[in-house]
Formats: C-alpha cells, structure tokens, sequence
C-alpha cells in the first residue's frame, strides 16, 4: 500500500507537463470513482421515482376540490354543483361520499364550455378562456428568469411561475436552459435516463445540419396546458461551438444565425401556440443566457437578500449591460415589456434581511417585486419528493405553514401575472 504518481499524456501534449496526480493504490482513479458515483446515484435517483410515483413512475397532477375549482373557474361552489348535476358541460368525478373532485383539464374544458355561451372575444368569454388575442396585439409573453448566482432560486420560481399559470388557464411553454436540468427534474424527468440527443433547446438552436425543429423537442406535461423543452448536459454544447462559429462565420451572413438570435428563431416558431414562455436560465452570464434575454419580451432577476448576492447581483447587471449593448449594435432588439427584481428565500423575521430587501427598494422603486418570495419549509418539504406546492394538497403540511407559503406563491405570480396583463393592454398600467 501507498502512493503513487502518475502522469496524463493528454496534458503533457497540451503543455502541462508538471501535472502529476497522486493516486493511493487503494484507491481507484479519480475519473472512475465520479463515474462509479455518478451511476450510483442515479440508480437511486430512479429508484426513488418509482417508488414515488407509482406505478408508472410519471408524475401526476393532484385533482382540485369543488371549492378550488369554482374559485379557479371564477364561479361560485353552487352554480359549479349545479352544472355537474344538470350534465351541462365535462362531468367531475365523486368519491365514495359523493364529494366532487376536478383535474386540471376538467377546469379547462369548464372554463371553454362556460366561455362559449358567450359573444367570442368579450369580456366575459376573455374573463374564462384567458388565451391572449394575437388580433388585439396580445404577443407572446416571454419571460426569462435569471440571475447567475446561484441558489437565487431561480428554478423555484420559473417552475410555480409556469404551473401557476397554467392552472390559471393560459398556454405555457417552459423552457430549461440550465445544463443541470434542475427545472426538468421538478417536472419528472431524470436527465441521464429520459433524454437522449437533441431533447434539450440545443437541438433547436445547434450550428450543423442536426438541428431540427422546435416542436420536436416540446413535450407534454402531467400539468394540462403547460408544455415543457427540456433540458441536460449537452445544453453546454452550445457554450462550446458558438465560439468556433463566430470564429469561421463567414462575412455577410444572417443576423439570424447569430448565437443571441437562435432561441428567439426557435421560439417564434411555435409562439402561436402558446400564451406565456418561461425560460429558466443557467446560473452564468453565457451564451445561452444572452440568447434568453435577447429573446425576452421581459424579465425576472432573483436575488437573495444577503449582502454577498446583492453584490454579485451588481457585477451581473454590469456584465449584462455590457454584453447586451454588444448585442444590440450588432442589431439584436432589447425592447422589454418589464424587468423587475424579485427578492426570494426571504425570511420576514431576519433583521439584516429585512434591510437589505429595503436598500433594494430604495435604489430601484417599483422595479422590486412587491410581494417577495418567502422561504418556507413547505416548499422545501415538497421538493425533497420533486414537486412543487401547486401539486401537493394542503392536508400534507401543517395548515399555517402551507396557507403562508401558498400565500406568497400567489402575491409573486398574481404580480407578475398583473404586469402581463398590463403589456398586453386589459389592465391600466399603475392599477
């Protein structure tokens, strides 16, 4: 037994010759171990699904109680009975005890069945269908959520955002950009075992002759009316090859091959089909970052309120104003509906906290989030099975810790849900 030294002729060949690992006999290399490790964990991690989500390891959305379904709908409990005992519209289905329960596309075909009985494109039709009108000018609303420092909880909130969303009624399309697929993982998906090549928003955006279409790469989710691209490692592809193609890109070519133009292209090109686009980005300031903001109609940067995030926050936003002015004398667009600052992982009790989520206001007003994101070990809890507080029901937690949690949840996405509304024209702005 001991230790021995060992040299990589890779290195050598690259001009580190004084690269030398040492390597206990013991001990198997340090490549094999993390592979070792890495297969390892991600067996459990399947295992663990299976046995989560039984039996056929996918995850499903919980039903809605009569109560949340008329409140959802925006009918009332009686008139909502009355409808299910009439047989007028999709019939919900009871329990033993004869108590109504509605999955999420019960409450869609509801709110089209209800919507239908009204003159198409009234008030009262928009106020059940709330699909955005392209003829009123309504765009689709792409928002990027983003902040490259990490732990900000930018998929925590790029995830409620879309599923709250959806089980508002509007079409939504989540995109994960992030190579470590955290967003994915949320919505079911074990990277390693689920996706293969071009699964990911890479396959729509890559520079050689594999690229395909944006709409073979979407998939459905348990969530009725929300979509998902996924995301796993190769999305780090295209922080590689985009420098070697704006190295032999040749003179003249088009602006919309350009790596800041691709995911725009690529979502525009299914744009029709959805209300709301929410794009996770990764915790760097990359390729794939600047494509999403580039590709934004707004955005959401996530900031924890401790004084080393605000200061990272600052060097972001001064990397990001650099590199997008960059972008747009190259003749990218960066007109934005709404950029706003949300605080997250915030604690109401924590004083130092408490300060700084005021510096923040102070120094940008009404660009800072109202409502912050509150932490909560409700939504802890929910993660450590992989889902989100939208699908887990309120008997699982203690009642005042999930009522405060949900709380939050809500005031986040129903203010940026406000904002939405505002850029498409059905709500005065400063209302």
């Amino acid at each position: 037994m001991g230790t021995t030294s060992r040299t990589f002729p890779f290195f050598e060949e690259a001009g580190l010759s004084g690269f030398v690992a040492r390597i206990d006999d013991t001990m198997m290399a340090a490549d094999q171990q993390i592979a070792k490790d890495a297969e390892q964990l991600s067996v459990q991690l399947g295992e663990l699904r299976a046995r989560l989500f039984p039996p056929s390891s996918l995850k499903v959305m919980r039903s809605f109680t009569s109560g949340e379904a008329a409140k959802l709908i925006g009918v009332s409990d009686g008139y909502l009975r009355q409808l299910a005992l009439s047989g007028d519209g999709p019939s919900p289905a009871t329990d033993d005890r004869g108590r109504r329960s509605y999955t999420l596309a019960d409450i869609n075909a509801l709110r089209s069945h209800l919507a239908s009985q009204h003159e198409p494109g009234s008030t009262k039709a928009r106020s059940y269908v709330r699909h955005r009108d392209p003829e009123r000018g309504e765009h689709c609303q792409v928002i990027a959520v983003t902040n490259f420092k990490g732990g900000s909880g930018k998929t925590t909130t790029s995830t409620h955002l879309a599923q709250y969303l959806a089980i508002r009624g509007y079409r939504v399309l989540a995109v994960d950009l992030d190579p470590q697929a955290s967003l994915s993982s949320l919505f079911g998906y074990q990277p390693e075992l689920d996706l293969t090549g071009n699964d990911t928003i890479y396959g729509a955006i890559r520079y050689d002759a594999e690229r395909v279409p944006l709409d073979q790469v979407i998939r459905k989710t348990y969530v009725d009316g929300l979509d998902l691209v996924p995301g796993n490692l190769e999305l780090q592809e295209f922080e590689h090859t985009t420098p070697q193609y704006l190295a032999s890109r040749p003179a003249g070519s088009d602006p919309q091959e350009l790596f800041f133009a691709r995911v725009q292209t690529a979502l525009k090109s299914v744009e029709d089909n959805y209300d709301v686009v929410v794009l996770d980005c990764p915790p760097q300031l990359g390729y794939l970052t600047l494509g999403a903001l580039c590709a934004a109609s707004s955005v959401i940067v996530t900031v924890h309120p401790q004084m080393l995030d605000v200061a990272s926050m600052s060097q972001f936003l001064f990397m990001t104003s650099d590199l997008l002015s960059v972008v747009r004398e190259a003749g990218g667009t960066l007109n934005f509906d709404f950029l706003r600052y949300l605080v997250t992982r915030y604690e109401p009790q924590d004083g130092p906290q408490t300060q700084i989520a005021g510096f923040l206001r102070a120094q940008f007003g009404e660009r800072v989030l109202t409502a912050p994101m509150v932490k909560s070990t409700a939504i802890s809890d929910a993660g450590l099975t992989k889902q989100t507080l939208y699908e887990v029901g309120r008997e699982n937690f203690t009642r005042a810790t999930y009522d405060r949690a949900m709380e939050s949840l809500t005031a986040v996405n129903s203010e940026i849900e406000t904002l939405m509304l505002t850029a498409w024209g059905r709500v005065e702005a400063g209302k």
